[in-house]
C-alpha cells in the first residue's frame, strides 16, 4: 500500500464507494422495498431497529462525553436532541414508536425489546461499546452511513405506502423527518472526517471503521432473514418460546 495520503475528493469518494454494501442492498431490505414482505417481516424489522433507536443517543453522548472540543460538542449535542427530544417536544424514538403503533405494535411490547433478536442486540451494543472506546473523532466518523441514509428513507416513503396499505401513513413521520437531518449530519460528520484523517493509514483505519458500520447493520437484517424470513430463529429447533435473553427495559 502506497503511503501518500488521499486528496480530500479521493477520500470523499473512497467513502461514498462504500455505500455499495449499504443495508439497502440486503436481501432483507429489497424485499421491503419491492412489496414482498410480509406484515411479520415488517412487525419484525420494526421492533428490532427500535434497539437501534433507542441506542444511537446512547452512542451521541459517548461521542460528546470523550470530546474536548465545545464547538464540535455544540453541534453533536443535536443528535441527541432529534432523538431524546427537547423538552416538552418529542424526538427520534417517539415518532418511531408511532410507526411501532402503524404497523400494529403495541408501544409497551416495542419498549419492552422482548422481541429484540439476540444478534440485533449484539450488533447494536458493539456500536455503542465501539463510540465509548474509541476516539471521538473515530467515533463520529463510524456515523457516516449517514452518507447513504437519505436514500433509504426516501426509498421507504416512494414505496411503503403503495405496497403496504393497511400501514396507518402518519407512522412514516420519523423517516420524512430524517430526510433534512440525516443531510445536515452527513455535512457534520463528513466535515470532521476529512480534517481529521490526513495520513493513508489513518483514512485506511477510517474506511475500516465505516465498513465495521456497515458490518452491524448487515448483520442485524441476517439475523431478521433467520427469524422472520426463513423461520428459524433463535433455539428455534428446541422450543417454539423467545427463550432468550431480553436485556434491560429503557
Amino acid at each position: 500500500m502506497t503511503d501518500t495520503p488521499l486528496s480530500p475528493a479521493e477520500f470523499e469518494h473512497a467513502l461514498r464507494a462504500k455505500g455499495a454494501y449499504y443495508h439497502v442492498h440486503h436481501p432483507y431490505h429489497v424485499a421491503m422495498y419491492e412489496g414482498r414482505a410480509s406484515r411479520e417481516q415488517i412487525q419484525g424489522w420494526v421492533a428490532n431497529r427500535f434497539y437501534y433507536q433507542v441506542n444511537i443517543p446512547l452512542k451521541d453522548a459517548a461521542i460528546l462525553a470523550n470530546c474536548p472540543d465545545r464547538d464540535v460538542r455544540r453541534q453533536w449535542l443535536q443528535r441527541l436532541l432529534d432523538h431524546d427530544g427537547a423538552p416538552g417536544q418529542e424526538g427520534g424514538i417517539e415518532a418511531w414508536l408511532r410507526l411501532g403503533q402503524a404497523v400494529g405494535l403495541d408501544p409497551e411490547q416495542l419498549r419492552s425489546q422482548e422481541l429484540v433478536l439476540p444478534g440485533v442486540r449484539f450488533a447494536v451494543d458493539a456500536y455503542v461499546n465501539f463510540a465509548r472506546r474509541a476516539c471521538w473523532q473515530e467515533a463520529a466518523s463510524s456515523s457516516l452511513t449517514e452518507l447513504f441514509a437519505p436514500h433509504i428513507h426516501q426509498s421507504r416513503l416512494d414505496a411503503w405506502p403503495r405496497h403496504y396499505p393497511w400501514i396507518d401513513p402518519a407512522g412514516y413521520q420519523y423517516f420524512r423527518n430524517r430526510l433534512s437531518q440525516a443531510r445536515r449530519d452527513v455535512e457534520h460528520g463528513l466535515a470532521i472526517t476529512l480534517q481529521h484523517y490526513r495520513t493513508r493509514e489513518g483514512q485506511e483505519r477510517m474506511l475500516d471503521i465505516l465498513q465495521f458500520k456497515l458490518d452491524i447493520l448487515w448483520t442485524m437484517l441476517d439475523a431478521m432473514t433467520m427469524a422472520y424470513e426463513l423461520d428459524r430463529p433463535p433455539y428455534h429447533s428446541v422450543t417454539t418460546q423467545r427463550a432468550w435473553h431480553r436485556g434491560v427495559t429503557p
